[in-house]
């Protein structure tokens, strides 16, 4: 699917919910490095701190990143995630003692609806190692984190 693709129809809304993927670019698994994926918690953290949302799942995967955010203020989601990638790019591009684009343009979301169950979602977004045959069971992959588990 074409990065312009990914923006027709996108809308945000405040107190909705949304199921984010965004993918490193070239799907390097950088952070098969846990250095890596550690600082990209931190960015998280620190990014959900000066946001107008809320994180409710996440899960650092080896190229990419899945999260369920609540947006909870009139800032969009496109202007909220660009502050993620920017910052967390700059970042981990001086760790890894390069230049040039980390995350692949654009990202996928999904706005959930109402009858769509918080918790299945978080618990799919959490699993993701497990489907990947990263680990036998979630408690053994560090990088994850839900308000529900």
């Amino acid at each position: 699917m074409p990065y312009t693709d990914l923006r027709k129809g996108r809308y945000s809304e405040m107190n909705r919910e949304y199921f984010i993927t965004t993918v490193v670019n070239n799907r390097r698994p950088v952070f098969r490095d846990f250095r890596f994926a550690r600082l990209l918690v931190s960015n998280l953290r620190q990014w959900e701190k000066t946001q107008e949302l809320q994180i409710q799942a996440w899960v650092i995967m080896p190229d990419h990143l899945h999260l369920l955010v609540t947006q909870t203020g009139t800032t969009d989601l496109s202007t909220m995630i660009k502050q993620l990638k920017g910052v967390s790019s700059r970042n981990l591009n001086q760790a890894l003692n390069r230049k040039g684009t980390f995350w692949q343009p654009g990202f996928y979301d999904h706005a959930l609806r109402k009858e769509e169950d918080r918790k299945q979602i978080a618990r799919y977004i959490v699993a993701n190692p497990l489907r990947a045959g990263l680990v036998h069971t979630i408690g053994e992959y560090p990088h994850w984190d839900s308000i529900w588990l």
